[in-house]
């Protein structure tokens, strides 16, 4: 992304949904958008042979809204590379769902899409899910290298066990982990730029736990955590480690980890009154929708976030296949 690009749009792009509704609603409008974000001034590159417009004017083709490149002959869209490619519906809807969901404070349903811009739940829930493929931060730095502590704590997500079925609730195992079916989350936070990191666990062992703090944590650091055995031995791994037990209190002085708690009570009750249930195999993404707005929260407008997201929608691609998991049939 181009800084000096970014800034334009941070001036002159919609403030609110009604303007967004109103800006994008011409597909001209939108391919711009798109273009000055993927290419220097927007000036097409041919995806085919890498052909810049500077070099060879490339032909506009007005009624197909896409051009043919000069070098190769090959025809290409403005959504050619980026997470909208191969898709058939306008970039009006992919702006107006991309909106939405950046700026809903508890989420945007597939239902709340199909009905707000006329197209099918299932082609809703498709687009929501490449969507939040983009959200994803894909190079984030490393915490706790601003000298601030950074909070650590785990956590369960999935049905209450007395609101299931007595035959499959008797069927779970309950151990020191909670039920074996619910999926384990482990988040971190940094006190001085608010910026928190969870990813999906497979357990909350110690092993398990401590990878992730050496991955994304800064040697030195001051960390707090609860009382759970698995923080146990950070010291000897170069880190200030400090713990609240909260069989007696929550806050002692400056430790406590009820910041990284505030970010789980955000994204359950996302979870639980926007989207019901989500299945372990999507819970990722959801993770990344969550971190996208309460990362950005602080400094932004909603259509600074909006393009922000905008931004990072090159060189992406989720297909049906990847994100259900099915291959494809093979045609006899």
């Amino acid at each position: 992304m181009h800084e000096q690009v970014y800034y334009f749009f941070m001036d002159t792009t919609p403030k609110t949904l009604t303007e967004a509704i109103r800006h994008y609603s011409d597909a001209q409008t939108c391919i711009n958008a798109v273009a000055m974000l993927r290419w220097q001034d927007g000036s097409p590159v041919c995806p085919k042979c890498g052909t810049t417009q500077e070099k060879h004017n490339h032909y506009w083709l007005a009624t197909q809204k896409r051009w043919k490149c000069y070098s190769c002959r090959k025809q290409f869209s403005v959504k050619v590379g980026t997470i909208f490619e191969d898709s058939p519906l306008g970039l009006d809807t992919w702006m107006i769902a991309l909106w939405m969901l950046c700026n809903c404070r508890n989420g945007v349903s597939s239902y709340e899409i199909a009905r707000a811009t006329g197209i099918a739940q299932k082609s809703a829930w498709f687009v929501l899910q490449r969507l939040r493929f983009v959200l994803k931060d894909i190079k984030p730095v490393l915490l706790g290298e601003t000298g601030t502590p950074v909070e650590m704590d785990e956590t369960f997500i999935g049905g209450k066990p007395k609101n299931m079925h007595r035959s499959k609730r008797l069927k779970q195992r309950i151990g020191m982990n909670g039920y074996a079916e619910k999926t384990a989350v482990f988040g971190m936070l940094e006190r001085g730029t608010r910026q928190v990191r969870a990813s999906v666990i497979p357990n909350v062992k110690r092993e398990t736990l401590q990878k992730k703090i050496l991955e994304q944590v800064g040697f030195g650091s001051t960390v707090y955590t609860d009382g759970w055995p698995g923080y146990d031995g950070l010291t000897a791994k170069q880190f200030i480690h400090e713990t609240v037990n909260h069989m007696e209190e929550y806050v002692r002085g400056e430790v406590s980890t009820q910041a990284i708690e505030n970010f789980w009570s955000c994204l359950k009750r996302t979870l639980n009154g926007t989207y019901v249930a989500v299945e372990p195999f999507h819970m990722e993404r959801y993770l990344d929708e969550q971190m996208f707005r309460f990362n950005n929260r602080i400094g932004h407008t909603d259509g600074t976030r909006f393009q922000k997201a905008l931004a990072q929608v090159g060189g992406k691609r989720l297909t049906w296949v990847e994100l259900t998991g099915k291959e494809s049939k093979k045609v006899a």
